[in-house]
């Protein structure tokens, strides 16, 4: 790279990062108008951004440097951070304390950041119990920031959405009670690929709710995009809290067409979307590779191919905001 090519990508740093500085503040109360995703003057929003990987596997990543690193160079203006509910002896329901910890570190750097941050209940099972009393806690500690979105149940793998709907419907109250603002979102079926169910048959009562879609590139085609389409035009409003451009193993080659596809077309219709994963392991869905720094600051030859092209995709789509 010449040096008319490093001042370049320096100032496209420099402006994407002063654009972001105060996202929030700028933005402020987010609220859902229709279909849309809407910022306190009722203008269209689209959040961009990242997920940390499972906290119990790659909690050496929940600190304040590395929210700085995801917002500031990266250009995200959402982290998601994604506690992990009951997988291995490091999970929530085995150390609560320890796991609330590290989400907080996230948390609370996001907020002072002035970015949002999804609080992510990440787990493929129903724990309503746990996700009741969780819930309850952080939106009354949480609750009065602009910056906090809640998602209530990652990705249900076989449970019915009418089992889906009951425990949302609980934990949607709890948090309710608390803060009666604050963007909810709501997982359906199948990895969060059936949309089509709550589309039929969605939750009413409460707004401010809108429903995950997830996808990997490289496995979900054209025909979940349709499905999802369909789903908005019935009125439900899209909320994609996790992607990626690979497999839906997590690993494989990147699909960079099927990405771009699925990039085209969230941004034609003003879809959020965040990125799988803040982590280190070897695979193809893991930013950074084994040897990166817990603390940010990586250079490049410490993220992998992913991790690359997320940044790429962040800095490029979140400067135009």
């Amino acid at each position: 790279m010449n040096f008319k090519s490093k001042i370049i990508l320096l100032l496209l740093v420099l402006n994407c990062s002063f654009a972001n500085a105060q996202f929030v503040k700028e933005h402020g109360q987010l609220s859902v108008k229709g279909t849309q995703l809407v910022d306190k003057n009722g203008e269209a929003i689209v959040l961009r951004g990242l997920s940390f990987g499972w906290h119990n596997w790659w909690g050496k990543f929940y600190n304040k440097e590395v929210v700085k690193t995801l917002h500031n160079d990266w250009n995200a203006n959402v982290l998601r951070v994604a506690m992990g509910v009951d997988a291995d002896q490091n999970c929530f329901i085995q150390s609560p304390e320890d796991s609330k910890a590290k989400i907080e570190a996230v948390i609370k750097e996001a907020i002072k950041q002035d970015i949002y941050v999804i609080i992510d209940f990440h787990s493929h099972n129903i724990h309503l119990k746990e996700a009741k009393i969780f819930f309850d806690e952080m939106s009354k500690k949480y609750g009065k920031y602009p910056h906090i979105i809640y998602e209530v149940f990652n990705e249900p793998n076989d449970e019915s959405w009418a089992e889906v709907k009951v425990y949302s419907e609980e934990v949607i109250k709890v948090i309710r009670a608390n803060d009666p603002k604050n963007i909810i979102l709501v997982g359906s079926p199948h990895w969060d690929q059936d949309i089509h169910l709550p589309a039929k048959d969605p939750i009413l009562g409460f707004d401010n709710l809108m429903y995950t879609m997830h996808f990997y590139a490289g496995t979900h085609g054209k025909w979940l995009r349709d499905r999802t389409d369909e789903a908005i035009k019935s009125g439900l409003p899209i909320f994609v809290s996790e992607s990626a451009g690979m497999e839906a193993s997590g690993d494989g080659p990147l699909d960079y067409k099927s990405w771009q596809e699925y990039i085209d077309w969230m941004e034609e219709r003003k879809i959020s979307w965040i990125t799988w994963s803040v982590s280190s392991k070897v695979e193809t869905c893991s930013f950074l590779k084994p040897y990166a720094n817990s603390n940010g600051n990586w250079k490049d030859t410490d993220i992998q191919e992913s991790g690359l092209k997320t940044r790429e995709y962040l800095r490029k789509y979140n400067a135009k905001q």
